[in-house]
């Protein structure tokens, strides 16, 4: 069974993030997208999924790309361990978010990364156990944030969020923040003292 994405115009990581979806339940997935960097990132998806890929150029600067399935089913421990969305892990899976963009550089672009990265998280193998914002990192809870609605929806999903007090009295968002818990330094260490990994954007 084969499905078709139209992923044309999307930004990154869309792409990627549809084809991987639509991979859990066909056996065949053809992506159509319209940049170099959309099919390297498709491109190199299939090879870490262990799928064979087919690329075909259609001329007007957009790819066709056919990610088959090579057969192998996957083992009872990965599939167990996804449908419970927990990494087989010493401790929580924390990740640590110290500002509202991702990267050292131009503002906007950093702003754009992190809005990709936040979104992303849904489509890990597995989901975090906490997510901790302080600095500037806690605007991004704030109720106008562009991410707001995925951190509520990662919130329902059972991910403890917790927004640095401090930093929020700081920045004067303290009313403003509409996700999370409003935490103190003694939790948020105290978290990230019990990680078995922590992920730093």
């Amino acid at each position: 069974m084969g499905t078709i994405i139209d992923a044309k115009g999307l930004a990154c990581p869309q792409p990627v993030v549809l084809t991987k979806k639509a991979l859990e339940s066909n056996d065949s997935v053809t992506v159509i997208v319209d940049n170099e960097t959309a099919k390297e990132n498709v491109s190199r998806l299939a090879e870490k999924s262990g799928c064979t890929i087919s690329v075909e150029s259609a001329g007007d600067g957009t790819f066709r790309l056919t990610l088959s399935k090579k057969g192998a089913a996957p083992s009872q421990e990965s599939s167990s361990a996804k449908s419970q969305n927990t990494a087989p892990k010493s401790g929580p899976n924390v990740f640590v978010i110290s500002s509202d963009t991702m990267g050292k550089g131009d503002d906007e672009l950093g702003a754009a990364l992190m809005k990709a990265f936040i979104h992303t998280i849904f489509n890990l193998d597995y989901l975090p156990d906490t997510l901790i914002f302080y600095n500037t990192g806690v605007k991004l809870a704030v109720k106008d944030s562009d991410v707001l609605d995925d951190l509520k929806k990662l919130e329902e999903q059972g991910v403890e969020i917790l927004v640095c007090g401090t930093c929020a009295n700081f920045f004067n968002i303290k009313e403003q923040i509409a996700a999370g818990i409003i935490s103190n330094m003694y939790d948020i260490a105290g978290s990230m003292s019990r990680a078995g990994r922590i992920v730093m954007p």
